[in-house]
This record gives structure tokens, C-alpha cells and sequence, in this order.
């Protein structure tokens, strides 16, 4: 069981404080639930109960040692995918899974691809939200501000371009 003012992953919300654990009664039958307040949001509140957190992806922030590997990564050339159906497929279950890791994929190969290619207003919409999601969980681990957290993101991205 997860504490109380703990920081964990939500996917698709990026991280999140647990505030509390409370019961409510969910038809007849009473129930355990994290609340979750989400970090990069105005306040948002989520409850997810207790016995389905291995289900919706819950999962601790990365460590500091982590933040180098998923900078790295960045940094990788990508070969995305030429089918934009498929790649907008590829993208959302990507977004969906919620690891930092699969964030850095779409930042990094939709990035690659806006440099030869415009993106459409969708894929434009999913590059935003994962490199948001990804700058507030850098932020979060190495704890700075989500300004300093993007300025290394668009370093590494900025210098990548360059090679």
C-alpha cells in the first residue's frame, strides 16, 4: 500500500501527491481510495481505488539516476513511423502506458519528424501533452522548476539538431 505524501505517476496526468486514503461507499459496498492530487494541473483531485492501482498504471517517479537514461534517449535518432494512422496509433498507446520512457519516444519522434515534416493538429495536441508530462516528472524527481526541467529537454532536443 502506497502512503500518504507519496509522489507517484498517474498515467496521462503525470505526477501526483497522495493527499489521503478514504473510504466511500460505491453502491451498497464500501471502498478504499487514493486521492491523488495532480501536480501540473490546477488542483485536480483524483480518487483511484485501492484494488485496481495495479490496473490503472499507478507507478512511483523515476529516481534521480533515471533522469540521464530518459535524457539519453532524447537524444537517440528515431525512425518514426511513415503510416500517420499507425503512428498516431503507436503514439496513444504510448501516452496511455504511462512511463516516462514511452513520453521521451513521442517527444523524440515527433520532434524528429516536425524538423523535415508539419505535424497535423493532433499529433501537434500529442507532442505538447507528452513533452508536459515529461518536463513536470523531471521536475518533480530532480526538484526544480518545470522552466529548468524544459530548458534541458529542449537542450538536449535543440542539440540533437545540431549533429
Amino acid at each position: 500500500m502506497l502512503a500518504v505524501g507519496k509522489k507517484v505517476n498517474y498515467p496521462c496526468h503525470g505526477p501526483c501527491l497522495i493527499s489521503s486514503i478514504t473510504e466511500r461507499t460505491v453502491g451498497d459496498r464500501p471502498m478504499t481510495f487514493y486521492q491523488l492530487l495532480v501536480l501540473n494541473d490546477g488542483g485536480l483531485k483524483l480518487f483511484i481505488p485501492v484494488e485496481k492501482l495495479r490496473t490503472v498504471g499507478l507507478r512511483p517517479l523515476l529516481s534521480k539516476a533515471d533522469i540521464p537514461k530518459l535524457l539519453d534517449q532524447l537524444r537517440q535518432s528515431s525512425k518514426p513511423v511513415v503510416d500517420r494512422k499507425q503512428r498516431v496509433r503507436d503514439n496513444l498507446k504510448l501516452l496511455s502506458s504511462g512511463s516516462a520512457f514511452d513520453l521521451a519516444e513521442i517527444v523524440q519522434s515527433l520532434n524528429e519528424l516536425l524538423e523535415t515534416s508539419a505535424l497535423s493538429f493532433g499529433e501537434r495536441g500529442t507532442l505538447d501533452r507528452a513533452k508536459r508530462l515529461l518536463v513536470c516528472e523531471i521536475s518533480e524527481v530532480m526538484e526544480e522548476t518545470k522552466e529548468e526541467a524544459e530548458a534541458k529537454v529542449d537542450l538536449v532536443l535543440s542539440s540533437k539538431k545540431k549533429n
